[in-house]
Order: structure tokens, then sequence, then C-alpha cells
């Protein structure tokens, strides 16, 4: 019987944690590192940040799946946000800011970076030009992580 016990002990501790379920409609993304940006069509720092989540695809190659979640109520508000300001990235409408709930947004923007389980690894709220650097290195973290904190 002990025996038995110790075996299920093992067995146990073999069995990976699950993964941090990604909710509606960030499920599409499952298994990929993402970028997603919280954004608002009142936000100016939001408007700012578009040009260089423009690159992100570009410059990340397949590996990085990057998502804008718009938070507005007023489906015309963004369209006309989205008009001035293109986007080249896959935009998710949140109006009634469940996702935003989800992740206790403290404000606009709010970027996260999610490793391949689905987990927050990286999150910075605001958008500041000379943290690009900062922002970037935190994503080539999370699509290369080091042997040491095991594999996203």
């Amino acid at each position: 019987m002990l025996k038995r016990l110790a075996c299920l002990a093992l067995a146990l501790l073999a069995v990976p944690a699950p993964a941090a379920d990604l909710p509606q409609p960030l499920s599409a993304y499952a298994g990929r590192v993402v970028y997603v940006d919280f954004w608002a069509s009142w936000c100016a720092p939001c408007a700012e940040s578009f040009p260089w989540i423009n690159t992100l695809q570009a410059k990340f190659g397949p590996r990085l799946a990057v998502v804008g979640v718009n938070v507005d109520e007023n489906a015309e508000d963004a369209d006309a946000f989205l008009r001035r300001h293109p986007a080249n990235f896959d935009i998710v409408r949140d109006p009634g800011g469940d996702l935003a709930a989800h992740y206790a947004l403290p404000g606009m923007p709010t970027a996260l970076i999610l490793g391949t389980d689905g987990r927050v690894l990286h999150r910075h709220s605001g958008f500041r030009r000379d943290e690009i650097p900062a922002y970037e290195a935190a994503i080539a973290a999370a699509l290369n992580p080091s042997p040491s904190t095991g594999a996203r």
C-alpha cells in the first residue's frame, strides 16, 4: 500500500501544472506568446502607441501574436479611432470590459505579454517611447525563455 501511494505521489509530481485558461476571445491564441494591448478611442497614449505596435509582428515574426483589445462601449468611437490610427494587428472588442476586468487593468493603455501557457509574463501601463527597448526586451524574453526559467 505504501509503495502504491509513493508511486501515485511521484506520478502527480510528473504531471505539468495546467496552463492558465485564456478568456474568450483570447483563447484563439492559445499556445502562442501574445502581446495584448488594451486601448480606448479617448486615450491619447493609445494613439501614440499604435505605430510601434504595428511594427511588432514584422519585428518578432509569426511566433508573436499581437492583439489590440478595444474597451469602448460605442463601436463607432473605436471605428473612428481606427480610421485615424489603422491597426496592422488583430482587434478584439471588449465593450463590457470583461477582459479588462479579468486582468484587473489599472488604466489605458495597458499591455500584457502572455506566455504560451496563457500566464501573464509582463505588464506595463501607459506608453512611453523611451521605454520601447524595455518592452521589446520583455517580448524577446517571452519568446526565448532562458533554460533556468523554463519554457513558457
